[in-house]
């Protein structure tokens, strides 16, 4: 059985895990650091709603995962298979041990398609799509260009999600085709959301609504889709009432878009890592783990209150080196993070809503002059061109990009 010793192995090669080891190798080039990633392939995913609305092509999400990383960084093409963080060692699904001085976890999200009935066998065909699925999201801009009456559900599945403005923008970008196309007042565009409302953060919730009336979209909350029958065209959502009672409901489709329930990989659930509901348990500010010192994590898989978006993986880079430089200089940790998100809501074909906010849902807006509410043609361009070059070339290359964003910025707007 082989044995790897590093000072740094990063569990995960997405978003997180590829900058955070180019921002450590450029903080000190002298570091031992393996990365841990089993794919060949690296995705911009916060295009893929774009691409779903015909306004962005799929090649340009993809690039090879072996141009992004730097020299001097050992890549295990290997998935993680269990941890051992008292003997400070990661088992890979080859049976290597690999031990480290610091482990960084970020593997990410699973998309559990299969927790939804039907919904596997069915996808990607019978007017059944995902934005969320790279094999599928392509599928989507066929149903939109395709459609020209009927009714076109989009769901929402309980908390959290990837991007939890995701499912409606897919929704948005639809209705503005439809529009264009001149057949929006024949589709019946209707949203069915687990929750109990448009967003979690009650100060763009009150203009999604609007953005809801303006092309006349039915919205039904609490109502999360069980099973689909795709060949039948038929959803089945389990409704609650005010009361908490709850009903099984019949829908017929068109097309729908599916946003599947997500949870942290199977993996990390069950190693001693996890916190009861099966997510990286660390501390929300320093983002170093509860019980091991050694032990960081971020994005997706962490258990933290903050949005699961690539913005919030950009604050938390520079916390989890700086913190791991810290402890490796025998410093105090001193990098702490608000728990930042961004989510900029394409509400049309040119327009964003550029929503930010930190934790609690308090909105921290970069940009203080511009009310954050309205929806804007440059926010459009900087989703649109800005912010793949902001990922490609600044974020996951380690070199750090960033704007204060504050609460304060926001207060004029929120009295």
């Amino acid at each position: 059985m082989k044995n790897n010793h590093y000072n740094v192995v990063v569990v995960g090669g997405g978003a997180a895990g590829t900058s955070v080891v180019n921002d450590l190798k450029k903080q000190n080039s002298s570091l031992d650091i393996a990365l841990i990633e089993p794919s060949s392939e690296h995705y911009y995913q916060p295009a893929f709603t774009l691409v779903g609305g015909g306004a962005y092509k799929f090649e340009n999400t993809l690039r090879q995962q072996k141009d992004l990383l730097p020299e001097g960084v050992t890549w295990h093409k290997n998935y993680a298979a269990s941890f051992s963080p008292d003997e400070n060692k990661v088992y890979l699904d080859t049976e290597c041990e690999i031990s480290y001085d610091y482990l960084v976890v970020c593997p990410g999200l699973q998309l559990d398609f299969h927790k939804i009935k039907g919904l596997e066998s069915t996808l990607g065909q019978n007017g059944v799509c995902c934005n969320y699925s790279p094999k599928h999201v392509e599928y989507t801009w066929q149903m939109v260009q395709k459609i020209t009456s009927g009714r076109a559900l989009f769901t929402q599945p309980p908390m959290p999600i990837k991007c939890a403005g995701a499912p409606q923008k897919a929704m948005y970008l639809a209705a503005d085709n439809f529009k264009k196309n001149g057949c929006l007042k024949n589709i019946s565009v209707e949203f069915f959301n687990a929750g109990p409302g448009m967003f979690g953060v009650p100060f763009f919730a009150k203009e999604l609504e609007k953005v809801v009336a303006g092309y006349g979209i039915k919205t039904h909350f609490t109502s999360n889709l069980v099973e689909i029958d795709g060949p039948a065209k038929k959803a089945t959502f389990e409704v609650k009432d005010s009361l908490g009672n709850t009903q099984l409901v019949d829908e017929h489709f068109d097309m729908i878009h599916v946003t599947p329930p997500q949870s942290a990989p199977d993996f990390i659930k069950q190693c001693p890592l996890s916190n009861e509901a099966g997510w990286l348990d660390v501390s929300p500010e320093t983002l170093q783990h509860t019980q091991y010192d050694n032990v960081f994590g971020l994005g997706d898989v962490i258990g933290t209150t903050n949005a699961k978006t690539a913005a919030a993986v950009r604050k938390q880079v520079p916390v989890v080196v700086d913190n791991i430089l810290n402890l490796i200089d025998k410093h105090q940790l001193s990098a702490k993070y608000t728990g930042y998100g961004s989510c900029p809501l394409t509400t049309s074909l040119s327009t964003v809503m550029l929503a930010e906010f930190s934790y609690g849902g308090e909105v921290t807006p970069s940009f203080p002059m511009l009310d954050p509410r309205k929806n804007r043609y440059i926010w459009w361009l900087v989703k649109r061109i800005g912010l793949p070059w902001l990922y490609w070339d600044i974020m996951l290359k380690g070199r750090r990009l960033d704007l204060p964003s504050k609460a304060s910025y926001a207060k004029k707007y929120v009295d």
